[in-house]
């Protein structure tokens, strides 16, 4: 058995598969296996995905109906059965050392749930490091404190997981959402025992203008803030069983989806100001210091002020 997996949902990405495959391939380390999960790509993505698998006795390639980026993880997770995985974009990519370096932590490490590692974004205007702090072995709530402060935090392809935390836990990605990771990477930290982060940059974040998250389809955003909105729910029906303060967390996830409807206009802002009101996420925002009691205070009464100001 591998010691790692590498889980990638395909969809019609040709222009950027080889690359992203090319990346995973010339690893310096090489106990992994590569599971390529094809979310019914109408393009040459998926015969791309073969000819590695051929190629490259480490990769295999699944298929499914288009179901959405949720399923497409969900289903290749399900098939995991090594110590440890992470996942990757198809349109992204990753540097060469990156699993050596997370081998480096496992190796001397016996109880690891999770591992933060950094990204680069890479567009046509050029290319921004993130190098965040390195820790270790803290437990969940520590640890979100901590990535809380980075300029990435739920992004899903920025951690190696422990699969048997992973599914012991019976982690999913809610299905047919954008947004999925604010679903479920927040938590997935919160719970953990035991968790590290390396300054590594170690994953290529390509941000493409027509990729679903940067679209400025006005239609889409509305689409992105419905599911964000579901998202947030959805992650708070799973904090409920959760013990202990879960006040930093909540916080957390209060400030993103306030946020988040501020990227609307007109009755669609007001739907969503007077929804979350009632709903009494405000009420979850941190007020802890002068400065927090203040920033509560403006975004109660106009986040497009306090968060474009």
């Amino acid at each position: 058995m591998k010691k790692y997996s590498i889980v990638i949902p395909v969809y019609n990405v040709e222009n950027y598969l080889t690359k992203c495959l090319d990346s995973v391939v010339n690893q310096t380390y090489k106990d992994f296996e590569v599971i390529l999960v094809n979310d019914g790509s109408t393009d040459n993505s998926l015969n791309i995905a073969l000819d590695y698998s051929k190629k490259y006795d480490f990769i295999t390639v699944i298929s499914q109906e288009n179901l959405g980026l949720s399923v497409a993880r969900n289903n290749g997770i399900k098939i995991v059965n090594t110590p440890y995985f992470l996942l990757l974009d198809s349109d992204d990519f990753i540097n060469e050392e990156l699993l050596q370096k997370l081998d480096d932590v496992v190796s001397s490490n016996s109880n690891i749930d999770l591992i933060r590692y950094q990204a680069c974004d890479v567009s046509p205007s050029g290319n921004v490091n993130y190098a965040e702090t390195d820790f270790e072995d803290l437990p969940g709530k520590e640890a979100f404190e901590r990535i809380v402060k980075f300029h990435y935090v739920e992004n899903a392809w920025l951690y190696l997981y422990n699969t048997k935390y992973f599914k012991e836990n019976n982690y999913m990605y809610p299905a047919g959402k954008t947004h999925e990771d604010f679903a479920l990477t927040p938590l997935v930290i919160y719970k953990a025992k035991h968790v590290y982060s390396i300054s590594y940059i170690g994953y290529n974040y390509v941000k493409r203008n027509n990729s679903i998250i940067n679209s400025n389809d006005y239609d889409k955003k509305l689409k992105k803030v419905s599911d964000f909105y579901d998202n947030y729910l959805y992650i708070n029906r799973m904090l409920d069983d959760l013990s202990g303060d879960k006040s930093i967390i909540k916080s957390y996830l209060a400030n993103s989806l306030i946020l988040k409807i501020t990227e609307l206009n007109g009755k669609d802002y007001l739907k969503y100001f007077k929804l979350l009101k009632t709903q009494k996420v405000f009420d979850n925002i941190l007020a802890d210091s002068l400065p927090r009691k203040l920033k509560k205070i403006l975004i109660k009464i106009s986040p497009k002020i306090y968060y474009r100001r």
